[in-house]
């Protein structure tokens, strides 16, 4: 293997204490394909992580912690076996190789090919991770956005701040000649304030991160976060009862995209797809949004939380484009469902860790600018909703319908934002409200670092962006009818 120096510290790194090099990779591959097999690969992983907790102007928490192991997959037809180990020693690799063989095969053997190292792009830096800087520089940052937020307002009586990293190296070696290293940075960076009135309690959030370092707070500092936060909780007590019913509503841009990846971006993921069970199977060619949208999954977004330099079975990720301006185009493909549709793998082939297989998943998901102004989108609205900031929500993938809570919206009479709402959910499906879509604002965001996205029980990182969004009409859960 042929790969330019980094800070490898896994033992199957190139000249890692595990000795795990290609002649070692191609033996394993054998003994997957030996059953009848037509395809296998292997995922080692190595992951590094830390984490601190700051409340109530105290380090509450701190936390390090190293995981390792192996995942073999075997797959003949549409059938898999998987196994995984977490020491990496020979007999144990092999047993694991053995062993999912035997529950995807019976009989006949196959060969796996030269394996030939990619050369993978350069999505994130890694000239110094968060991980190899003091404990102190974090707990630092900790305390900065603490104390910021409490002086922000008499009124802010709690801050409670997080930040959370991790340093992931895998190795992917598959039967059909790949083999792949790759070194993933992520962190995370969490600020909620409570603000407190006459008894009644608000609170405000703010947080960001990616695949990057320390260097994030160049940009973004703590003070920063920690202002916003409580700023947010603040506006917040104002907040009054939301009207019910009908209503045009206006999507910020940025955190906005939640409602696209979850209400639209996993019907398109091609598992489902595959299987019947998405609203959008059967739909390629076909028109499901309105011709202002074009929805596409972006992997090469530099330092972006869903970024990859290659998926989690040896592809290269790239920029798929979803729906071209309303007509639905494509799915996001792995390997499995990539052969079931007679194409190429799009890289979206993901999974949480070594410990579980790969499936379709979603990058950083975007809702791609139109060529109004935001201004002008609040404008045209004589009375509705303006979506700031979400919450938890719920999908039903079969048919796109959910329901999502909003953390921070406005009411907007007469072209204005008034006051903030709370008690707001907006209810609706997916491909209905995209065929809604009137305006496009010019100000595409892509979310600043903060989403996790889980699916099958696994949870990976992605990124979400959308411009300011004109939806004509969604139905509003609030408290208040009209």
């Amino acid at each position: 293997m042929s790969l330019e120096p980094r800070p490898f510290l896994a033992p199957f790194a190139p000249g890692g204490v595990a000795g795990i090099d290609e002649p070692t990779c191609r033996r394993l591959l054998a003994i997957c394909l030996s059953q009848g097999g037509d395809y296998a690969d292997l995922f080692f992983e190595y992951r590094r992580n830390g984490g601190f907790s700051f409340d109530e102007g105290i380090l509450k928490a701190a936390s390090r912690g190293v995981s390792m192991g192996l995942g073999v997959r075997v797959q003949r037809g549409d059938a898999t076996g998987f196994a995984f180990v977490q020491d990496l020693v020979w007999e144990s690799m092999k047993r694991a190789a053995e062993t999912a063989a035997r529950i995807a095969t019976a009989g006949g053997s196959a060969v796996p090919v030269e394996l030939v190292s990619q050369a993978l792009p350069h999505r994130y830096d890694l000239t110094e991770t968060s991980l190899d800087r003091p404990s102190a520089d974090k707990r630092d940052l900790l305390q900065r956005a603490s104390a910021a937020a409490q002086a922000h307002d008499p009124l802010i009586v709690r801050a409670e701040v997080g930040f959370s990293e991790s340093i992931r190296e895998v190795l992917i070696a598959t039967s059909d000649g790949k083999l792949c290293f790759d070194v993933q940075p992520m962190i995370r960076f969490a600020v909620r304030a409570v603000a407190e009135r006459d008894g009644a309690r608000q609170d405000g959030s703010s947080g960001g991160g990616g695949r990057m370092s320390l260097g994030y707070f160049d940009d973004h500092s703590p003070e920063w976060h920690g202002e916003r936060a409580a700023q947010r909780a603040i506006v917040m007590l104002d907040a009054k009862e939301a009207p019910a019913g009908q209503m045009p509503v206006v999507l910020a841009p940025g955190d906005s995209g939640i409602l696209l990846h979850e209400a639209v971006g996993h019907g398109l993921e091609a598992d489902f797809n595959r299987k019947g069970t998405s609203r959008y199977a059967g739909q390629i060619g076909e028109t499901v949004a309105s011709p202002l949208c074009t929805v596409v999954d972006d992997a090469t977004l530099v330092q972006g939380r869903g970024s990859i330099n290659v998926d989690d079975e040896g592809n290269e990720p790239g920029k798929s484009v979803l729906i071209d301006k309303g007509v639905l185009v494509g799915y996001l493909h792995d390997r499995l469902s990539a052969r079931h549709f007679k194409m190429e793998s799009t890289g979206n082939g993901r999974r949480e860790s070594y410990a579980w297989t790969a499936h379709p998943r979603m990058t950083n998901t975007i809702l791609l600018a139109g060529d109004s102004d935001p201004d002008e989108i609040v404008a045209s609205v004589s009375r509705g909703i303006y979506a700031k900031r979400f919450g938890g929500g719920q999908v039903d993938i079969s048919n796109g319908d959910f329901v999502f809570s909003l953390t921070e919206s406005y009411l907007i009479e007469d072209g204005k934002l008034t006051y903030p709402l709370k008690h707001v959910n907006l209810i609706g499906s997916g491909p209905e409200v995209l065929s809604k879509v009137s305006m496009l604002g010019h100000d595409v965001e892509v979310s600043d670092g903060i989403w996790a996205c889980g699916k099958a029980g696994q949870t990976v990182p992605v990124g979400v962006g959308c411009p300011t969004v004109k939806i004509d009409e969604i139905t509003v859960g609030g408290t208040q009818l009209g």
